[in-house]
């Protein structure tokens, strides 16, 4: 049983259907928040669902937390999640599908044995490397990402209904393991330009009003 901060239904699922069973635990293992990232079902959709996640230390994302989307087709785990950011981040556009190539933008390079816990990593070890005219990617100056991180704290998610603030519990010393965890990952998946490079890809420069 979910007991999130957004309560997913079941009953109108196929109890037998591999992304049911594969989410449903994804779901459970999950379910309570750590220090750095929370993330589950949203109310009635399974296959919806809202994450939070906390900026990487000694950044300038540091202060900041991050709401978004995550999209799984009917085919997961065989086939990747759209994730989309909803918080202004100046490293990634809002509303839209990032690029990464544990996401459906990379289907050739998804391997099942990745999940919802894998893709929070990596995004946040992806938040302090150049997105190098990746879709979806943004080049803000450290002081307008600043900024944006002081901002972020504050953003209440219309489905969710509660502030980011709120979301995750208060940092620890128990939370460098998982930051090392998040930029080795990072290491490991590179970010993939789905057919756009740096080379030829315009760089999207802030519009930010302080």
């Amino acid at each position: 049983m979910l007991t999130s901060f957004e309560k997913a239904s079941t009953s109108s699922y196929n109890a037998q259907s591999s992304a049911v069973k594969r989410l449903m635990r994804e779901a459970v293992e999950l379910n309570d928040p750590n220090e750095l990232f929370h993330c589950q079902p949203i109310e009635n959709n399974l296959f919806e669902w809202h994450f939070t996640i906390r900026g990487p230390k000694s950044t300038e994302f540091e202060h900041g937390i991050y709401h978004g989307r995550i999209l799984f087709p009917v085919e997961y785990p065989m086939k990747p999640p759209s994730i989309v950011l909803l918080t202004a981040s100046g490293r990634f556009k809002v509303n839209e599908k990032i690029c990464l190539s544990i996401s459906a933008h990379h289907a050739e390079t998804w391997t099942p044995t990745w999940g919802v816990r894998t893709a929070l990593l990596a995004i946040i070890g992806f938040m302090e490397t150049p997105g190098e005219g990746a879709i979806g990617s943004l080049e803000y100056t450290p002081d307008e990402r600043r900024v944006l991180a002081e901002r972020s704290q504050s953003y209440v998610c219309p489905t969710c209904g509660v502030a980011n603030s709120q979301l995750l519990l208060p940092l620890s010393e128990k939370s460098i393991d998982i930051q090392r965890q998040a930029k080795a990952l990072a290491n490991q998946i590179h970010m993939k330009n789905y057919g756009t490079t740096s080379k030829n890809a315009p760089v999207v420069k802030s519009t930010l009003n302080p």
